[in-house]
């Protein structure tokens, strides 16, 4: 075990150290990272986060994700295919969230793929789990910013027209998500995960 991944929390448990910055990171990390999502509408929110991160710190747009949450309608993905130039406008103009022409298009682009993904495919749920990779090929935690699936998965999402969805946005979106169990072995956290994601019902 490397204890360089680790470092202890404020109630004396080993946890993954990136999340000690703030309680805000470490609320995040106990809570959601890493624990499977069956969900459609958060599975397109994470995406879309993950999208706004680009270039940037996961710290940053957590800090702003209930701005987001409330500019992009909760990321219903219905109602954002439907966003007019004046809602695109209304977006550019909101100081509480990334205010980036490019990553505003994309997701109200991305909204109206989901439409296409979901008529085709039943869920972006059952369509994401398909790339779930076999635990016992993956690397060590922390130590790789893309895989195999992470490519594969966002070759076909752009190929479907999707945008700010590269592999390494991709495989935060695996991690975050639960496909991937990517917290450090002694991480108080990676057991609870493992335990979520044997009961999980994966979606079909």
């Amino acid at each position: 075990m490397s204890t360089s991944l680790l470092d202890l929390g404020p109630d004396g448990h080993l946890r993954c150290r990136w999340c000690l910055a703030t309680p805000g990171y470490q609320h995040y990390h106990d809570t959601e990272w890493g624990f499977p999502v069956a969900d459609d509408q958060r599975l397109f929110e994470k995406l879309c986060l993950e999208g706004f991160q680009s270039g940037l710190s996961w710290r940053t747009i957590l800090e702003k994700r209930e701005n987001f949450r409330l500019a992009f309608h909760g990321f219903d993905y219905q109602r954002i295919a439907d966003y007019t130039e004046q809602d695109e406008k209304r977006l550019l103009n909101n100081a509480g969230i990334i205010r980036h022409r490019g990553k505003i298009a994309a997701t109200i682009n991305n909204a109206r793929r989901m439409q296409e993904l979901v008529e085709r495919e039943g869920s972006l749920a059952a369509f994401v789990w398909r790339y779930e990779p076999d635990p016992a090929t993956l690397p060590p935690p922390a130590t790789t910013t893309t895989s195999p699936e992470s490519v594969a998965l966002s070759k076909e999402l752009k190929k479907r027209g999707w945008k700010f969805v590269g592999p390494t946005t991709v495989y935060s979106f695996m991690q975050a998500m639960g496909l991937i169990n990517d917290h450090a072995p002694g991480c108080v956290v990676r057991a609870r995960v493992q335990a979520a994601r044997q009961v999980f019902q994966r979606p079909a």
